[in-house]
This record gives C-alpha cells, structure tokens and sequence, in this order.
C-alpha cells in the first residue's frame, strides 16, 4: 500500500519541478512564438564575430514589430546575461531599425531558441567575497566612435550586477575607456557593498575589481597623477580615493580570463561558451516535457 504513496508524491514532485522550470521558460518561448521563429534553426551564438552595425541601410518595413520584439528582449536579460551585448546593439537602432538590424535580432531569436531552457544559476556561497571584472572595447561604434564598456560583479562565485553600456563620450585612448569602465563598475560595486552591509551581510574581505589593462591598473595604483590624465581627472580621484581607503582592492586579470568582454563584443563560439559558464548560465539539471532542442 505504502509503494504506490511514494511512487505517486515521486511523479507529483517531479511535475511541480518541471512546472516551475517551465515557467521560466515560457516568456523566451512566447517571444520566438510573437516573432513566429519558434521553428528557426538555432544559432551557436547571439551575434557573428564580424558583425557592423551603422544607420545605413534600407529601412525596416514594420518599426513596431522590431520595437516590441528588442524590448522584450531587453526584459529577458534580466535571467540571461549572455544576451546582454546583442540586445544592447539591436536597441541603439529602435528610432530608424533596417533590414540589416533585424537580421542581427533574428540571429539573437535564433540564439534563444538554441538555450531557450537556459537561464541564470546560483549556488549556496561557500566563501563570501565580492569580485568584479569590467572590460571596454575601445572606439567600438564605427559612426560616434565611442567605447563599448560591460562589467560584471560576483559575491561569492554567484552574479549579481551586470551592464553592457556604450559610454556616453568618446574616449582618446584604451587606457582612458578602460579607467571609466573601471569607474563604473567601482561605483556598483560601492552601492552592493553599502546595500550588503545594511543587510548585515558584508563579506569581511575587501572587495576586488579585476581588470586587463595594465596601464589602466597602473593609474589607480599609482599616487601620482599624469597630465595627459586629466581629462579622466574626477573618475582618476574616484577610484583612486577608494583604493587609497581601502574599499577597493584592483588587480590585473588576462585578458583570456576576462569575464566581462561578453559584455563588450561579439566573441567566438568557444570562448563565448567559456564565459558563459563562468556567469553560470546553463539549462536546468532536468529535460523538460515538450522542450525544443
């Protein structure tokens, strides 16, 4: 009598899961319906590794489908970081979309309908610390030439802030989009910590932020302030106040091991799946009834 119990709680149990998981999948599945690619072929990545976007171009026949389709793209982010960049890039062209553009958000739908199961996975935090990596892809816009700059900030190997983010003026140098990139990410990181603390949460070490470029770390390292820096002369003190204070530890990281350059360009298939992983994107540990492969 007991058998068939335990066999009927086993199937309810694993329909509950499957409901749940489900459900996060159902928004991305209603997005590839609305944009009727539910039965495109799955791309291996969100966008190709040569890929341009400029305003030219022949002009989209139906603005408010590419509109309603990048926006609730934008929202998915919020569960799917590896789209982040993509969908940055298609929503700089919602005023005046072409037909270029909304080829690259058919390649983002086709994407998603590869990792349509995928989504944002967190883990019981076995040593609490607060890293951040922020990346900038210098002069990355080929019209206004400015930077491309992402970051990412993690507490205790578990993301919790991201940004994929043009920069707001035009950067002379690497050094200088990298060291804003640097500011940004400095000033989240901040924010979490104060939020953290009145939580009653605060890891006890400092936090870390992680970053490529030498000259950049030198910068915020560095007590002396170089002339040709001052035109980064707020975010120079900014940074550089916190580390001096003790509530920013920087380091240099290679570039290989850059989690934040999937925030800032378009990236091969292997190592577009390899930072991925670090962010801990993956399907569920279960196949669910009907899912598209």
């Amino acid at each position: 009598m007991g058998k068939p119990d335990i066999q009927k709680t086993e199937k309810t149990n694993s329909l509950e899961h499957d409901y749940k998981a489900s459900q996060k999948t159902k928004y991305a599945i209603d997005i590839l319906t609305r944009a009727k690619m539910l039965d495109a072929k799955p791309a291996p990545t969100p966008l190709s590794t040569n890929v341009s976007f400029v305003s030219a171009g022949t002009p989209f026949s139906d603005p408010t489908h590419y509109r309603s389709i990048v926006g609730a793209l934008q929202y998915l982010t919020i569960t799917r970081p590896d789209l982040s960049y993509a969908v940055n890039q298609v929503s700089q062209f919602l005023q005046a979309p072409t037909i270029d553009h909304f080829q690259e958000v058919k390649r983002i739908l086709r994407y998603l309908k590869g990792t349509v199961s995928y989504g944002l996975h967190y883990n019981r935090v076995q040593s609490p610390s607060i890293i951040g990596y922020s990346d900038a892809d210098w002069a990355r816009c080929l019209e206004t030439r400015r930077s491309t700059f992402g970051y990412s900030i993690f507490l205790g190997g578990n993301l919790i802030s991201w940004c994929a983010k043009k920069q707001a003026t035009v950067a002379r140098s690497s050094c200088e989009s990298e060291y804003r990139a640097m500011a940004h990410a400095a000033a989240e990181i901040i924010w979490l910590t104060h939020l953290l603390q009145e939580l009653r949460a605060l890891p006890p070490s400092r936090p870390t932020l992680l970053c490529d470029n030498q000259i950049a770390l030198f910068m915020t390292q560095n007590p002396i302030s170089h002339k040709r820096s001052k035109h980064i002369d707020l975010d120079y003190h900014f940074l550089r106040e916190l580390v001096l204070s003790g509530q920013l530890a920087t380091k240099y990281i290679p570039t290989k091991l850059q989690v934040a350059d999937i925030f800032t360009k378009s990236l091969p298939k292997s190592s577009f799946y390899q930072l991925r992983d670090q962010l801990n994107i993956r399907p569920p540990p279960f196949s669910l009834p009907g899912d598209i492969k």
